[in-house]
């Protein structure tokens, strides 16, 4: 696909982009911490965090999730500001540049809302969101976020393990991986007009993946619900893979027999494959995987940090792929 190798996907980085405001602090957090309950970590996390910091305006919904006990789902890593989290963002729905689905994303509609669940499952059915956020407690997540472009962040989730999902419309013995659909309403979502993936967005993941503890459905962030730039009202996060894995502003949920064919697929499979794991010692073909630049903390000419194997998720996930040729099945 030419077009993709004229682009060059050259992007602004995080310091200059302005800052709209830092998030105010952490409610159950200070609950804890108000109780005498937090421990020595929970400490840690509330310097690391500098809980008096500026209040934004315009806040979201307040969406609270408990701290999660699933293994490896709470990163001790500093937390990249609100303001570069939803500023810099690809959802290309609303236009290839960083900045730009913070411009044009207000068009979104996130309500009303409905999710289907279809194709090999017992229990079919039309959720409404406020149904869907209900099925499993929700659980604030502490996720890195790694870009295939080379730039990282940490963001706080709250949402519930994708598991919970599937284990509900229980998958028949047929089903062998799992088919995320998105929104593609051009009145609402203005990059639909240009053809630089073929719409709406397709994603996917073998069963086990989706299966896996850390997978998670995501209906806010910062303890608010999700920002429209950011996948509103209901994404994936897959904090192992790639972020382009993650759908946004789900629609649909299918159950299938055959592997998905992504939308980063069909645009240029050499390039995206159907795994799309963090993995450093595969570079992508125009550009090396082994280094990352985490947005709001590491400067322009700041040494980059080195790529974590699975992003930093190896003991969880790794054994998803033992005796896989990772270079293969990149």
């Amino acid at each position: 696909m030419h077009f993709l190798k004229d682009r060059g996907f050259v992007h602004p980085h995080a310091s200059d982009i302005t800052p709209q405001g830092v998030y105010e602090g952490r409610r159950d957090l200070l609950k804890l911490l108000a109780t005498g309950a937090a421990g020595a970590t929970l400490a840690t996390w509330a310097g690391r965090d500098a809980l008096a910091q500026t209040v934004r305006p315009n806040k979201l919904t307040a969406l609270a999730g408990a701290r999660s006990a699933v293994p490896g789902a709470i990163t001790m890593e500093k937390l990249t500001p609100y303001a570069d989290v939803t500023s810099y963002n690809n959802y290309y729905e609303f236009g290839t540049d960083k900045a730009d689905p913070g411009r044009t994303a207000g068009s979104l509609k996130p309500r009303p809302w409905t999710v289907a669940i279809e194709g090999e499952v017992k229990k079919p059915k039309v959720y409404d969101l406020d149904e869907l956020m209900k099925l499993a407690t929700l659980e604030e997540r502490l996720y890195r976020l790694r870009c295939v472009e080379g730039w990282s962040m940490v963001i706080p989730w709250v949402g519930y393990s994708l598991a919970e999902l599937i284990k509900k419309v229980e998958p028949t013995g047929n089903a062998k991986y799992v088919e995320f659909v998105t929104l593609a309403d051009k009145a609402q979502m203005p990059g639909l007009r240009s053809g630089v993936l073929d719409w709406p967005y397709v994603e996917g993941l073998r069963m086990d993946e989706a299966m896996n503890p850390l997978a998670l459905l995501a209906f806010g962030l910062y303890g608010e619900v999700l920002p429209n730039q950011s996948g509103a009202p209901v994404r994936a996060v897959l904090p192992w893979k790639y972020g382009f894995k993650s759908g946004k502003s789900i629609v649909k949920i299918r159950f299938t027999d055959k592997q998905p064919q992504s939308s980063w697929m069909k645009a240029n499979a050499n390039e995206y494959g159907f795994y799309s794991n963090v993995n450093p010692t595969v570079d992508h073909p125009r550009w090396s995987q082994a280094t990352e630049r985490r947005i709001g903390e590491d400067g322009l000419f700041q040494k980059k940090r080195a790529t974590l194997m699975f992003n930093g998720y190896e003991a969880q996930v790794g054994q998803l792929y033992t005796g896989m040729d990772l270079k293969k099945n990149f």
